[in-house]
Parts: structure tokens; C-alpha cells; sequence
């Protein structure tokens, strides 16, 4: 591989000519511009790039961390595909570090892509609090921007979804419809959506003096196999259910199998409705019935706002967005229907 020496020597300059050439810094007449440009492309040159961001401070990439726990799924691949396209259109790569299993850990990935001279960084935290996310912007003069969280401090730095809100409008349509006794497959207990998803639906039970009836309560994993499990949990526990929500489509997807293999018709005997909007939900049999956050909607702004801190452009702190309801087949009217 050749040098920035042997480019200088080729080019008939010095070495810090083919420096200011490759930065952009420094007063080089265009003529030696093209000898330098020339000598590059003769030698095969390829620059440092590492070093070039410590020269230049930029590296015209963006750093996007998430926890290996959401690499499964239609979920992931919109915040990455939008990601991916959002930074192309305005120039610039996306690098991927995953988060894996701690806090620490996701310290630890977002230091790795500030060493590596990110101009900016996305976080989809999983593990690390509201206080720690804040206090990193803090640390920090790169522009870092979170998704998913409602930070308390940096507002500004923060675009997430009303999981709380989405998960009370879906347990009220259900009431609407007639249901009483829904049933609820939460998500893992460690995931702050999983949280609020829960208690959206305990809030909207209770704003019409239904109750939560615990044992209509079911823990999941996000997964297909844990949303069979849950209707095998529920069903051995022997209570009314007219209706499930499922904190998740693919949870949903597997609660429809194992009751169309019990023989349990859906929607007739039990209705079902989940979150994510999983792009084979119209597909099924019935279509499901889906609450759709506005994934894409998110990532477009998280970088739109990235880019304008970058150029020192005003951030608004207007930062939830609301999820839709989107009503197919796999919920029916049910006992308590007016």
C-alpha cells in the first residue's frame, strides 16, 4: 500500500501539500491540486481514515446503537433500513454497534463510536436510565439524539412514542367492541416499552371500572413461541377471555396458532389485536389487527435533528409521536357490545 510520502514524492510536492489536498484545509493552487489528485490515482493511494477524522474532526458518519435483543424482527430492520436511507440522502454512513446485555455495555458501544470520531450518535437504549442517558449528552460535545425514551434534562435530544397512550386506545377499542375480559401478553419485563404497554392497558381497565384481573396477565419474551406459551398459561388458568391483546404482532402471531390448533376460532370466540403492525399481518388468517408506531417517522427525525445540530440549526422540543389503529379481521364484537 502506498504511502502519503510516496504520493508527495510522485506529485513533485511536499507531504503537508497532499495533506491540505486531502483535508480541504490550506490554500493549494488548482494546478497542484490536479498533480496531487493525479499522483493519488497512479499510486493507489488510499488515505487513513481514522486518521483523516483526527485531522479533520469529521467523519461523515453517524453512529446508531441498539441491543442485540431487538436485532430479531420487522422492528429492527425499519429503524435500520430507515436509518441507512435517511443518512444516504444526506451523505453520510451509518455504522451499527451493538448495545449487547448491560448498561455498561451500552456505555461502552457509544464511547467506541465517539472514538471513532462519529460526528453524531443515535442510542435505542435498553438497559441505561433517563439520568445516565442525560449525563452523557452532557459528557460529551458530539451530538447524541435517543430513541424510544423520554429523557428528562436534554428534551430536545429525545424523539420516542407514546407506548403508554398506544396501549390504552387499543384496550379501549377492545371495550368499545364489547370485550371485559382481555387478556394481556406483555413483553420482557426489563423493556421500558413493555412497561408502558401494561400500563396502558391497566389504566384504560380501570377508566372504565373494569379492573385488572392479574390473572389475566401473562409474561412474554417478543417471540412467536412465548405468545403459544402464554394462551397454554392462560387457558390452564381457567378464566373468561374474550379478547388478547399482545404487547407484540409476532407474540400475537403465535397466541393465533396455538388457538386455531385448540380449535379456537379467532375472531369469533376470541378476538385479537397486537403492536407493530408486522408487515405479514394484512397476510394472516384473519388479517390482524395491528397498532402501528411510527418507526419510520422517528428515525426520519432523529437524523433530521442530528443534522441540524450539526450545522447549528434550532431544535423544537416537541418529541412524541402517536401510534394508529389499524382495524382488520382478527377482532369481533364481543359479549358486553351495546
Amino acid at each position: 500500500m502506498s504511502t502519503m510520502l510516496e504520493v508527495a514524492q510522485k506529485a513533485g510536492v511536499s507531504k503537508a501539500t497532499v495533506s491540505r489536498v486531502l483535508s480541504g484545509k490550506g490554500y493549494v493552487s488548482e494546478a497542484t491540486k490536479e498533480q496531487v489528485y493525479k499522483a493519488i490515482e497512479e499510486a493507489g493511494y488510499r488515505p487513513n481514515l481514522l486518521a483523516r477524522n483526527l485531522a479533520t474532526n469529521k467523519s461523515e458518519c453517524i453512529g446508531l446503537v441498539v441491543t442485540n435483543t431487538l436485532y430479531n424482527g420487522s422492528y429492527f430492520s425499519e429503524i435500520l433500513s430507515q436509518a441507512a436511507k435517511k443518512l444516504e440522502d444526506n451523505g453520510r454512513q451509518l455504522i451499527l454497534v451493538d448495545g449487547k446485555h448491560s448498561a455498561q455495555e451500552e456505555r461502552e458501544a457509544i464511547q467506541f463510536l465517539l472514538d471513532l470520531r462519529c460526528d453524531a450518535v443515535i442510542i435505542y437504549p435498553r438497559f441505561l436510565t433517563i439520568d445516565e442517558m442525560d449525563e452523557i449528552i452532557d459528557q460529551h460535545k458530539q451530538p447524541i439524539m435517543v430513541v424510544n425514551r423520554k429523557l428528562r434534562k436534554h428534551q430536545s435530544h429525545c424523539i420516542c412514542c407514546d407506548h403508554k397512550g398506544s396501549s390504552f386506545l387499543a384496550t379501549k377499542y377492545l371495550i368499545e367492541r364489547g370485550h371485559h375480559d382481555i387478556a394481556f401478553i406483555t413483553g420482557t419485563m426489563d423493556s421500558p416499552t413493555a412497561i408502558e404497554r401494561l400500563a396502558g392497558y391497566k389504566e384504560a381497565l380501570n377508566q372504565y371500572d373494569i379492573g385488572v384481573n392479574d390473572a389475566l396477565i401473562v409474561q412474554g419474551k417478543w417471540t412467536p413461541d412465548s405468545g403459544v406459551s402464554a394462551v397454554e398459561t392462560l387457558l390452564s388458568r381457567k378464566q373468561k377471555v374474550s379478547a388478547i391483546l399482545a404487547s407484540n404482532d409476532e407474540m400475537a402471531v403465535g397466541a393465533m396458532k396455538k388457538l386455531s390448533d385448540l380449535g379456537i376460532s379467532v375472531p369469533q370466540e376470541i378476538s385479537l389485536l397486537g403492536f407493530d403492525n408486522i408487515p405479514t399481518a394484512p397476510y394472516l388468517s384473519p388479517a390482524l389487527s395491528s397498532i402501528k408506531d411510527p418507526v419510520s417517522e422517528m428515525i426520519s427525525e432523529v437524523i433530521s435533528r442530528l443534522i441540524s445540530m450539526l450545522d447549528g440549526g434550532y431544535l423544537s422540543k416537541e418529541n412524541v409521536f402517536t401510534s394508529e389503529l389499524l382495524v382488520r379481521n382478527s377482532v369481533a364484537d364481543g359479549p358486553y357490545i351495546k
